[in-house]
């Protein structure tokens, strides 16, 4: 399963390394932790082992397909023409995924909406997450700065 070392994803933090697997007792209950690293938040997270990919932890994914990604994101015609609220319980749905794919479609959608109306607080909070998400694993896979991403993430849409 996962490694100390390993890349991964966690939807809800971004993307981060594995630093260590311990065993921990935790209101009278002993279990393995995983302590995954999230370098863009500079901070440490302990997740049961056992519950990692409930959590919807996964592998980072490779340079070639962020590329694929990227490429997408600025190339695809947003299609989502939702009324705010289904569009709002859609894209939070995309989040809790933690694919990258996803938070890419909601990147690309919402900018896309605020060229042709500013958007609201709650998807304009939405789009930073999403961007965040693919700037954060960005990062691990490229072995860039947030800053280097950000632009990259920027020039891609």
């Amino acid at each position: 399963m996962f490694q100390i070392g390993d890349k991964v994803f966690y939807p809800m933090h971004g993307a981060g390394i594995i630093e260590a697997i311990e065993e921990r007792e935790i209101l009278g209950k002993t279990q393995e932790y995983c302590v995954i690293h999230i370098p863009m938040n500079k901070m440490d997270v302990m997740l049961p082992l056992k519950t990692m990919q409930k959590s919807g932890v996964r592998s980072i994914i490779d340079v070639d397909a962020m590329r694929e990604i990227l490429f997408d994101l600025h190339h695809v015609e947003s299609d989502c023409n939702l009324p705010w609220k289904e569009r709002y319980k859609a894209n939070a749905e995309k989040l809790k995924t933690g694919r990258v794919e996803d938070s890419a479609e909601i990147v690309r959608d919402l900018l896309h909406r605020n060229k042709e109306k500013s958007l609201n607080t709650s998807e304009r909070q939405m789009l930073n997450q999403a961007q965040r998400n693919i700037i954060s694993e960005m990062i691990l896979i490229k072995d860039i700065s947030e800053t280097e991403a950000a632009e990259m993430l920027k020039k891609s849409s």
